[in-house]
Order: C-alpha cells, then sequence, then structure tokens
C-alpha cells in the first residue's frame, strides 16, 4: 500500500471521527441515562430538537403502572412559570408533548416521576433544552452533509500531503475550497431558511456559532490558496488550514443556535 492511499485511509478515519464527534456532543442529541426509582432502574432518551408543524412528543419507556409521570416544562431563559402536564402510560410507554412554538425557540423540561409510596425523582437531573425548527427537506438535508464532510475528508488530506515526498497541494486545496463553498455557503443558508426563517445568522447579524465557524473556516482555506504561489513555505499554511477546519468541525453543531 503506497503513501498517498495510506493518507487517504487516515483523512477519512478522521473525518469519521468528528462526524460521529460532533454528533454525540451537539445541543440536539437526545439527553440519555437511567432513572433510579423504588430500585428499579430505566433508561431514558429524551428529544432535544422538534421539526414543526407538530407538538414535540415525549416519550419515556416505563413499564411499572404505579409509577405516574408528569411533564414540566417553560420557556429557555425566561421568568414564566413553570407549566405541569400528566403524561398518559399507554402500551409501556409514558407519553405527553411540549406544545408547539415558533422555528428557534427553546423550551427547557424535566420528567417528574412518582409512585404510589410518595418517592418521586426528575429526569433529567438538570432540565433537557428542546430547541423547535422547521422540516427541512431531504434535497437539501442530504447534500448539506455530504459536500460538508466531504469538504473535511480533503481538508484532512491537503494538511496530510504536507508530509507526502512530493506535494500537490493546488489540487487538494481547491477542491476543500469547493466543498466548503458548495455545503457551507450554497445548501447552508437553505438548511437554516428551512430551519429557522433566516437565510444568515452568523456575524455580522447574528451570533450564531455554525455559520460563524463556516466563515472562519473558509477564511482560512482562501488563505492557503493565496499563499500557495506567494510563499517559500505554502505547506504550512495548508496545515493550519487544515488543523484549524479540523478544530471547527469539533465544536458541537447548533452549540450556540440561532
Amino acid at each position: 500500500m503506497n503513501r498517498s492511499t495510506l493518507l487517504w485511509i487516515f483523512s477519512a478515519l478522521l473525518t469519521i471521527f468528528a462526524g460521529v464527534y460532533q454528533r454525540v456532543t451537539g445541543p440536539t442529541f437526545p439527553a440519555s441515562g437511567k432513572a433510579l426509582i423504588e430500585g428499579k432502574e430505566f433508561e431514558y432518551h429524551l428529544a432535544r430538537s422538534h421539526g414543526q408543524p407538530t407538538d414535540a412528543p415525549i416519550e419515556f419507556r416505563i413499564d411499572d403502572p404505579s409509577i405516574r409521570g408528569t411533564l414540566i416544562w417553560k420557556l429557555h431563559k425566561t421568568s414564566e412559570s413553570v407549566q405541569e402536564i400528566p403524561m398518559a402510560l399507554k402500551d409501556g410507554m409514558l407519553r405527553s408533548s411540549l406544545p408547539l412554538h415558533q422555528p428557534a425557540t427553546r423550551v427547557q423540561y424535566q420528567i417528574r416521576l412518582e409512585t404510589n409510596t410518595g418517592e418521586s425523582t426528575m429526569i433529567p437531573k438538570e432540565p433537557a433544552v428542546l430547541r423547535f425548527r422547521g422540516d427541512v427537506p431531504l434535497y437539501v438535508l442530504i447534500p448539506h452533509v455530504m459536500f460538508m464532510f466531504t469538504a473535511m475528508l480533503f481538508s484532512t488530506r491537503a494538511g496530510l500531503e504536507y508530509f507526502n515526498n512530493q506535494p500537490n497541494y493546488s489540487f487538494f486545496v481547491r477542491w476543500t475550497i469547493i466543498t466548503l463553498f458548495v455545503g457551507g455557503f450554497a445548501f447552508g443558508p437553505m438548511m437554516t431558511w428551512y430551519a429557522f426563517k433566516a437565510w444568515w445568522t452568523g456575524w455580522p447579524v447574528g451570533t450564531d456559532l455554525t455559520d460563524n465557524k463556516t466563515a472562519f473556516a473558509m477564511m482560512l482555506w482562501l488563505g492557503a490558496l493565496f499563499f500557495l504561489k506567494r510563499s517559500k513555505f505554502p505547506g504550512r499554511w495548508v496545515l493550519v488550514a487544515a488543523v484549524g477546519l479540523l478544530l471547527v468541525y469539533l465544536i458541537p453543531h447548533s452549540w450556540i443556535g440561532t
């Protein structure tokens, strides 16, 4: 196996790692854990993102009819009063729903479990935060995800080209910029529009971290392209841009959201 093939394999593994890490650490990944009540342990997975146009279903599997559940919620980071909604037990699931809100609205919630003996517990221990959004069509979502991670693949491969005997930076730099532009600046704003009815929510009109980190990554790669022909050590600029994009991808998606 030649060095180029090894570098592609390593690039693919880094890209997969970044994608999985971004997913599981992001604020839309379900809140998971275990609840213990009356000596019984139950696992839970609670939604933290919901697409319109319906109320957000909240479900918790529990097979003990003596345990009651109450959904407790309020708007996130507001002084509004807490709302309580009794949960219904059906087919081994405690079920309720959070009322529909406008896209980008955040609601924090917990479930209070109680028994006939008076024992109670809250899950999760700290309130989960659910963000409402519009539905994004697959013809926008799939190309966005594909191009963004293709950009990550080319970016990582460009950075590893620094360690090749006869590096060819130009090819990888240009394809990183092309795929990053299509994924982040063509399909990205379309994603934001369908989800939150806004084309761009980063600087200078907002503070959305996803948009801002995409713009930062593009600036790094445009800088690397600029110095390809103007620097005695273009590989250093490419390596900096590749590491920068990797760090950007390790920031949880929508961590500071719309």
